[in-house]
């Protein structure tokens, strides 16, 4: 004799604002580690940048002269080479089998790596376009 069916109430779709919300509050945590790496690290060597840029704007006299955009790429390969290496140290990728240990690979350093690219120029970004004038 076959089972009734019992019917399903009806799955309400949700808006394209309402799910990227959903994924900001829930983001998964190896990308949330990856994240907030080469955040910490980005803020950190940003903010001396930033010091560095307004004491060569007010007139100070530093070795070696003007060195913004020497700076500002060892900015931005730190920025990029340790948020790689630390989200690979601080990253280990999940098995999926309960027990085993879980491994680090080259992926983990490239969850670093495209987590770190868009994070250093953002950093800069604001620091440089709205830190700057509020302090100057």
């Amino acid at each position: 004799m076959p089972t009734p069916r019992t019917e399903r109430p009806e799955v309400r779709r949700r808006g394209f604002v309402e799910v990227r919300w959903r994924q900001f509050r829930r983001a998964p945590r190896p990308v949330f580690r990856a994240v907030m790496t080469s955040l910490s690290i980005a803020v950190v060597l940003g903010i001396a940048f930033l010091a560095y840029d307004i004491a060569l704007d007010r007139g100070a006299t530093l070795p070696g002269g003007d060195l913004r955009l020497l700076a500002l790429t060892l900015y931005v390969g730190i920025v990029l080479v340790a948020g790689a290496v630390l989200t690979y140290l601080v990253v280990p990728l999940p098995t999926g089998i309960e027990g085993r240990r879980a491994t680090r690979t080259p992926w983990s350093l490239a969850l670093g790596l495209f987590a770190a690219v868009p994070i250093a120029y953002l950093v800069l970004v604001v620091l440089h376009e709205i830190v700057k004038p509020l302090i100057t």
